[in-house]
């Protein structure tokens, strides 16, 4: 296990192996990584451990220069696991170089299937017995994603749980994914709204933006197509705290040098737009919303179905109104497999993870009304993300869940207040606030 130093950090990395089918544990097994943190001079210290859960789906575990962001309050008093889950970062890959290896696009569908919470978790189960031994506890933080994740912990595993603190990621248990998108699209559009009260000129770049793609074939740097539409997914950027004064000096940039697009602008879209580090985010982003009891008929390209009934982000429609185009957010479209060349080979599995019908459900109701793992989440009230209806309902449907509803932060508060929030979370889990 290499060990290093970084400023006011020890690391060591560890590696394990774990079954990529958990029903059958003598089959076939993959790797997963994990990256532990402790302060310096307390690495022999029985400290208890932390570990983190990343948002996602498919986003690998941050990569901490010393004591940095939230890992600043965390290394107070935790031993810190910066989990890589089943198919990121330095844990066995699933991209368009590897998927392929697994057979056709049926074996790659199935394969992809054992990615999800209920196997994430699970691998967490087997680490947390080899690293704490069977009767050992360990803390969860779980951001976005990673909230979904722990909520599937506390409903199939709160026996290795000691507490819980949950950032932007308390889950509708019970939202089909049909709604999960009839609640988003109205949510985008006031972000959207209130970027351009903020920033008026940028609806008339906007504007001349998507007119120019309408009118001429622009490729990025990496030979992705950008249409229209794939312009409109840059209100993603909006979730975040500083995602509106992001995009408005990335739109600074747009200006047509006789009809083409600078390079520098194009660069800089093509690295929010592109999922080559992350493709796991757009082949199961919807599949984190199927539940069999929920969706029988699976999620279906949900975010594109529903997209119909909210006309104001038909880009035509806008253009020929003289309103301004509404962006869209943390929607993943059939036709991002045709335009980004990092998912043009997963577009048939993609399709068919989106038609299959059974997948198992993620949360049990029953086991969390029972809960007594203490829990402290963190809901934003203004979150582009996850739908604070939903995470409040959430929170009332657990015993033991206290909330802290604000609207302080947006989705990425705890990245980037410096550790306010998951002290605030930490005390709110201890009785003391």
């Amino acid at each position: 296990m290499p060990t290093y130093r970084q400023p006011g950090t020890v690391i060591t990395d560890h590696t394990f192996r774990v079954p990529l089918d958990h029903a059958d544990p003598a089959g076939e097994r993959i790797e997963v990584y994990a990256r532990e943190v402790v302060a310096a001079g307390r690495e022999r210290e029985s400290l208890p451990w932390l570990l983190f859960l990343q948002g996602g789906p498919g986003g690998r575990s941050p990569r901490p220069v010393g004591r940095d962001s939230w890992l600043d309050r965390a290394l107070d008093d935790y031993r810190v696991l910066l989990l890589d889950q089943r198919g990121t970062g330095r844990s066995t890959p699933a991209d368009r170089h590897t998927l392929p290896l697994r057979g056709d696009v049926a074996a790659q569908a199935r394969y992809l299937a054992h990615f999800r919470a209920d196997s994430i978790v699970r691998d967490c189960e087997l680490i947390r017995r080899e690293l704490l031994g069977e009767a050992g506890r360990w803390s969860l933080l779980g951001q976005s994603y990673g909230g979904f994740c722990t909520l599937t912990y506390l409903s199939y595993a709160p026996e290795g749980v000691r507490e819980a603190f949950v950032t932007g990621g308390l889950p509708g248990l019970r939202s089909a994914p049909e709604a999960v998108y009839r609640a988003a699209y109205p949510r985008v559009q006031r972000k959207v709204e209130a970027h351009y009260a903020r920033y008026p000129e940028d609806a008339e770049t906007v504007r001349a933006l998507v007119r120019h793609l309408r009118e001429q074939e622009v490729r990025l740097p990496g030979g992705g197509l950008l249409t229209a539409e794939a312009f409109q997914a840059l209100g993603i950027m909006l979730g975040t705290g500083s995602g509106s004064h992001t995009l408005h000096y990335l739109l600074e940039d747009a200006v047509p040098l006789d009809r083409r697009l600078s390079d520098s602008f194009l660069a800089q879209v093509e690295g929010h737009l592109s999922f080559a580090g992350r493709p796991l985010y757009a082949v199961l982003h919807e599949s984190i919303y199927g539940q069999r009891s929920v969706s029988p008929g699976g999620t279906g390209w949900a975010a594109q179905s529903v997209r119909a009934e909210f006309p104001r982000f038909d880009v035509d429609r806008a253009l020929a109104d003289g309103v301004p185009v509404l962006l869209t957010g943390e929607m993943i479209y059939p036709w991002m497999f045709a335009t980004d060349p990092a998912l043009a080979p997963l577009d048939e599995v993609a399709d068919l993870l989106a038609q299959r019908e059974d997948w198992p459900d993620l949360y049990d109701p029953g086991q969390l009304a029972r809960n007594e793992v203490p829990v402290a989440a963190a809901v934003y009230h203004d979150d582009m993300y996850v739908d604070a209806d939903d995470s409040v309902a959430t929170a009332r449907a657990v015993p033991g869940l206290r909330t802290w509803v604000t609207n302080e932060y947006e989705h990425d508060g705890l990245r980037v207040s410096g550790g306010r929030v998951l002290d605030r979370l930490i005390r709110l889990a201890r009785g003391e606030l």
